[in-house]
């Protein structure tokens, strides 16, 4: 693998709080110090979970691209709550290992201290839209006093999509609520999105924590042929009620399009997205693609150019998954004959019918042969197992006119 694995900075998190790698590095030496008979020393120090136990094992010989890993984690809900147009859902599993992004990847291994992995998922109750957006999360016990304080990472997953999760510790069993702190969403925003998503909303889920909830959670094994080969586990739908997919339905409903539903975990098909699709190109493993279409959705915008007429819409995704890859930075280029007419950044976008893409407003798009996608910044967010080797290296895709 090609990307560098060391020691990352914050930047992936939702925002800043606490002296998190300090106190994990401490834990991480002193677990190291128990040897091979953990289990006698987790007693003695007083742990009485061995979380880290359920984790799948890591496949050796990761292809630099999305992967299938050793197993699937089984998840369930806490609940999801509303605050003004924010809607936030709230699931769990048992602490498992992910990876920073920040310049190098960094994992981060399940602590002795971890009792869960919460995620969040985030989006406009109004248009069902998943939403990047500043995050903090308190959770609080009975008595209302504070119990964890640190914000989310924003995180890739196979079967959850883009959400907000970490590995968190809870003192006992019992009450809580988590206090999740939504917005302001500084991403462009067009379409029925446009002039909202401005503020700053508290969205509270109260949950009962309970060691067998998440000791009782199924670890389900991939076929060992399977494992490492390239792929992906199959993302999540709604309301399959198996156990494994079904989770978020159980506490919303609705139609998948606001109103309380839970939202999909991928983007908008390609296909029903109006405009000229100009293709789709793999790179960096990533499906890149780009699509010709008016203007009238960036009217009102202050960053539209007022003498363009066409919008250019690129949507880089996961393969097979088809997941939007958020905090990314790309450019593109349009040549004539060999001769280059335009070069600017595009425009990280939500917008309620292309959901999020990446954008810019251009005078005359039919004036160029060819048009150039230069992915310049990898997704700055953290990974799962199958995803953290993917994403990283490169190249510029062309689309021909």
């Amino acid at each position: 693998m090609n990307q560098q694995e060391g020691t990352a900075d914050r930047t992936g998190r939702a925002s800043s709080s606490g002296a998190r790698w300090e106190r994990r590095n401490v834990l991480k030496a002193g677990a190291t110090g128990c040897g091979f008979a953990l289990a006698g020393c987790l007693e003695r120090l007083g742990f009485e979970e061995q979380s880290a136990w359920n984790t799948p094992p890591l496949i050796e010989d990761r292809p630099d691209a999305v992967y299938v890993p050793a197993g699937e984690e089984e998840m369930a809900a806490y609940g999801q709550g509303t605050a003004g147009d924010y809607a936030v859902s709230l699931t769990y599993t048992f602490p498992h290992r992910f990876w920073l992004v920040s310049g190098e990847r960094h994992r981060v291994d399940v602590q002795t201290e971890d009792t869960h992995h919460l995620m969040m998922t985030v989006w406009d109750d109004a248009t069902g839209v998943v939403l990047p957006a500043d995050l903090g999360l308190e959770i609080v016990d009975a008595d209302g006093d504070l119990v964890h304080g640190d914000a989310p990472w924003s995180m890739l997953a196979q079967r959850m999509g883009f959400h907000y999760g970490d590995n968190v510790t809870l003192p006992e069993e019992g009450s809580y609520t988590a206090r999740i702190q939504v917005g302001p969403v500084t991403t462009r925003r067009t379409g029925d999105l446009e002039g909202r998503l401005e503020s700053t909303e508290t969205v509270e889920i109260p949950f009962e924590y309970a060691r067998a909830d998440v000791r009782d959670l199924e670890l389900i094994s991939v076929p060992e042929d399977e494992q490492g080969t390239r792929g992906a586990l199959e993302v999540m739908s709604h309301g399959s009620g198996n156990g494994h997919e079904g989770e978020h339905d159980e506490t919303g409903s609705g139609d998948g399009h606001g109103n309380g539903a839970a939202p999909a975990f991928t983007g908008p098909a390609i296909s029903n997205l109006p405009g000229t699709r100009l293709g789709t190109e793999r790179s960096g493993d990533a499906d890149i693609t780009a699509i010709e279409t008016d203007l009238e959705r960036l009217r009102d915008d202050a960053d539209a150019d007022a003498d363009a007429d066409t919008y250019l819409a690129v949507f880089p995704r996961t393969p097979y998954n088809d997941v939007p890859l958020p905090f990314t930075s790309l450019s593109a280029t349009l040549e004539a004959d060999g001769e280059t007419l335009l070069e600017e950044p595009l425009v990280e976008t939500l917008d309620h019918e292309f959901g999020h893409h990446y954008g810019l407003a251009i005078d005359d798009l039919t004036a160029a042969d060819r048009v150039t996608v230069s992915v310049d910044t990898a997704p700055q967010v953290a990974r799962h197992d199958g995803y953290e080797t993917a994403f990283f290296d490169f190249e510029p895709v062309s689309f021909d006119q």
